[in-house]
């Protein structure tokens, strides 16, 4: 049976559930909300851990030396119950660890450590994988949070996301959920989008390089969502046409490519860890 577990300041409290360690709501002392609601009208998604694969594989289906296993979009750990392994007024870490459910369709030794911490207006969220096997293992992982769009008290007004980089990254697109690696020109300029749902009539926005480690997610003259990436060098943005809210998605791993390898550790972006080995991964949200 899963559960909740609320942590907070004075400033912000987080909710957090015990089923895929999954944010389920952020909100300042002020009342307002500022993730997604998870309104399955749309998406029931509100913050989704995504391992060991981001994305989709070819027939929902990995190989790893050979050997076909079956895998669903994003992996197994946002429907997976982590163990809460250590909890404070301001901060707790949920572990999932391997057992003979996973091995069957991952066959690695692992540990995925997810601990959400707040400090005055900011939240971390830090992921860490270790890899407790023989071997080296290969995997993908991806924070998928979903924020209000139109963010609090920000109704009719343009929303952008403003790069840190100024850069123009590269877009690439989905087919069949499947990365097209053909690059296609950057929505950016000057590192700036204003965003309107015409962008996602294609399914997301992938950004494979380039769009750095930091980003700024909001109104103009209103609030703002600060964001810090750390070990995520993918981005991608999404939403469901209409929809009132936007992914803001920092990845290690895309899905995989149409016409490439099944091999989990030849898709874009694979993580590869060797035995006895630790890594992290971690995003900031400040509100302002």
């Amino acid at each position: 049976m899963s559960s909740t577990i609320r942590i907070g300041n004075r400033d912000i409290t987080v909710d957090i559930s015990s089923l895929g360690a999954e944010m389920q709501a952020l909100t300042t002392n002020d009342g307002r909300s500022w993730l997604w609601t998870g309104d399955a009208t749309f998406w029931t998604g509100r913050s989704p851990i995504l391992f060991p694969i981001v994305g989709k594989a070819l027939d929902d289906k990995i190989a790893i030396d050979g050997m076909v296993y079956p895998l669903a979009q994003h992996g197994f750990a946002r429907r997976s119950e982590f163990a809460l392994a250590a909890s404070t007024a301001t901060a707790c870490r949920y572990e999932l660890a391997a057992s003979a459910a996973t091995q069957g369709i991952y066959p690695f030794d692992f540990l995925l450590a997810v601990e959400h911490a707040v400090e005055g207006r900011a939240l971390t969220v830090t992921a860490e994988v270790s890899n407790r096997d023989q071997k080296a293992i290969p995997f993908g992982f991806g924070f998928h949070p979903a924020f209000a769009w139109p963010l609090p008290g920000a109704s009719g007004r343009a929303h952008t996301v403003t790069l840190d980089n100024e850069g123009e990254p590269e877009l690439v697109r989905l087919e069949g959920g499947l990365i097209n690696p053909a690059p296609l020109p950057s929505p950016f300029d000057k590192g700036r989008v204003v965003l309107d749902h015409a962008l996602f009539d294609q399914d997301a926005m992938i950004f494979p390089k380039g769009a750095g480690e930091g980003l700024l997610y909001g109104a103009e003259g209103g609030p703002t969502l600060r964001f810090h990436f750390e070990n995520l060098p993918n981005l991608a943005l999404w939403t469901k046409p209409g929809a009132p809210f936007i992914c803001v998605e920092p990845w290690h791993g895309t899905a995989a490519e149409a016409g490439g390898s099944s091999e989990l550790s030849r898709r874009p972006y694979t993580n590869i860890l060797a035995p006895g080995a630790s890594t992290r991964f971690a995003f900031t949200v400040e509100i302002s």
